[in-house]
């Protein structure tokens, strides 16, 4: 049987961790094996700035950070867990893949 492999990633765990709840859910009423959620490592964006904008006072320095987060789960590839998985309300800040596998 295909595997259907469901790629999660975002900048809020919380809003990653609502999607996963969700695709258990209906792994377990189409009654499909789940694999996951993995948690995948974390990817650290830092950009340093100055403060001052001519260049002129003290060296001082504003650190902005963005985390990126990600999940990776497996389930069987049922068409009616597809049909529902295709379904599920995704925020714009949460970007999803899924990919068939043999």
């Amino acid at each position: 049987m295909q595997q259907a492999r469901v790629r999660l990633a975002g900048t809020h765990p919380e809003d990653l961790d609502d999607i996963c709840d969700d695709v258990r859910e209906i792994a377990e009423k189409t009654g499909v094996t789940l694999s996951g959620p993995i948690p995948l490592p974390t990817k650290t964006l830092e950009i340093p700035s100055r403060k001052s904008p001519d260049g002129e006072g003290t060296a001082t320095w504003e650190h902005w950070e963005m985390r990126v987060h990600k999940r990776l789960i497996d389930l069987d590839a049922d068409e009616r867990a597809l049909r529902q998985l295709m379904r599920v309300q995704v925020p714009n800040e949460v970007s999803i893949e899924i990919v068939l596998e043999d």
